[in-house]
């Protein structure tokens, strides 16, 4: 098997609900992350090192943010004549009101997927950050002779509400599926990375559709675990899944341990993003940073320490950004602190203002406010 015989399908609103501070105005997949990139890139990005040239997009609102990122595809080499990058928005006001499952979205785009010549299909949302290999994905999907293969992590469940909890045996394959149980214990959960044969997606479809199923997970997965050789492969080195306003912090500052970020941006397997050439960043001759990402354009004339700062942003000397994420094109005033603040793109925060919260509990400021 080859990524030319693989559609990718990206579902760009999943988890909306988990993180409405920074989805009230963009999708879960164009929520910034890490500097300079949108959460949505990890997912293409490991679509198109695995060699898949078809990409669909499915969306449901609030997307114009996404658009405006994804552009025609270019920067993921999806700019195609044939194959490429495809928006899928909702196929009808119904399906944009029923949005809480994928199953609801993928009758919405079936269309797509029936007329992809394709002979796979490998889905993917947004919340999580890793770098897999897909080559290896489908080398194992093949060697196992595999129906589904579902990428997994090992550890404590990210709190969403239907999060896959697998037994796998010691041939890989799944013997049994638990959705959002509650246990405190390391367990295998899925990272809703998950490769199929189209053929059988569209019997299991039409299967769900013939007896009114409305759950992706309790009816497509659970309920085939016995009928069907379901696998799991586990994934390797560092993933985050974002399940809430703290967990997008902690993910955000895991990428300040060097081993975690150099797992994340693998340079075999780069993560793409739009490109916005701009001046590298400047620091001023008072300015003190440690610890820290900071993107092209900025002006650090401040104290910065375990931060992450985005393109553009401004810290003005006498200011102390502590413990911090400062979205694009904000402005950190002279004599104002902040530490575990996350502020959104183009704000600004005014001369000797104070903004403090707490490792499990960050202050947000929105997109465009001044303080």
């Amino acid at each position: 098997m080859t990524g030319k015989n693989i559609v990718g399908i990206i579902f760009s609103n999943a988890y909306d609900e988990c993180l409405p501070e920074l989805t009230g105005l963009r999708t879960m997949g164009s929520v910034p992350f890490a500097g300079r990139y949108r959460l949505i890139d990890f997912a293409l990005s490991n679509m198109v090192n695995g060699g898949i040239e078809k990409v669909g997009v499915i969306t449901k609102a609030n997307y114009q943010s996404l658009m405006d990122h994804l552009g025609t595809g270019k920067p993921w080499d999806l700019s195609r004549k044939t194959g490429g990058m495809f928006l899928l928005p909702p196929f009808s006001t119904a399906d944009a009101s029923n949005n809480g499952d994928k199953l609801a979205a993928l009758k919405g785009v079936m269309g797509f997927i029936n007329q992809s010549k394709e002979e796979y299909v490998l889905f993917s949302d947004c919340n999580s950050v890793f770098n897999v290999d897909i080559e290896e994905l489908m080398d194992f999907h093949t060697e196992k002779n595999a129906d589904i293969t579902i990428a997994y992590k090992n550890g404590k469940a990210p709190a969403l509400k239907d999060i896959v909890v697998m037994d796998i045996n010691s041939e890989c394959k799944v013997t049994q599926v638990a959705v959002a149980p509650h246990t405190a214990d390391d367990v295998n959960y899925s990272l809703d990375v998950i490769l199929m044969k189209k053929s059988l997606l569209e019997r299991l479809m039409n299967e769900a559709i013939s007896l009114n199923y409305n759950d992706f997970e309790a009816d497509i997965i659970q309920r085939n675990v016995n009928k069907l050789n379901i696998c799991g492969f586990e994934v390797k080195g560092y993933a985050g899944v974002i399940d809430s306003m703290m967990s997008y912090f902690r993910v955000s500052m895991d990428l300040l341990n060097y081993e975690n970020c150099n797992e994340l941006f693998n340079s075999e397997r780069p993560v793409y993003t739009k490109i916005k050439d701009d001046m590298p960043a400047t620091y001023g001759i008072s300015s003190n940073v440690k610890n820290s990402l900071v993107a092209n354009g900025c002006i650090i004339e401040g104290e910065v320490e375990n931060s992450i700062i985005f393109r553009g942003v401004r810290i003005e000397k006498g200011a102390v950004v502590k413990n911090s994420i400062i979205m694009q094109g904000s402005f950190v005033a002279s004599g104002a602190s902040l530490n575990y603040t996350i502020i959104d793109k183009i704000s600004a925060v005014t001369p000797n203002k104070t903004l403090a919260g707490a490792d499990n509990y960050p202050i947000y400021v929105g997109k465009g406010i001044m303080i």
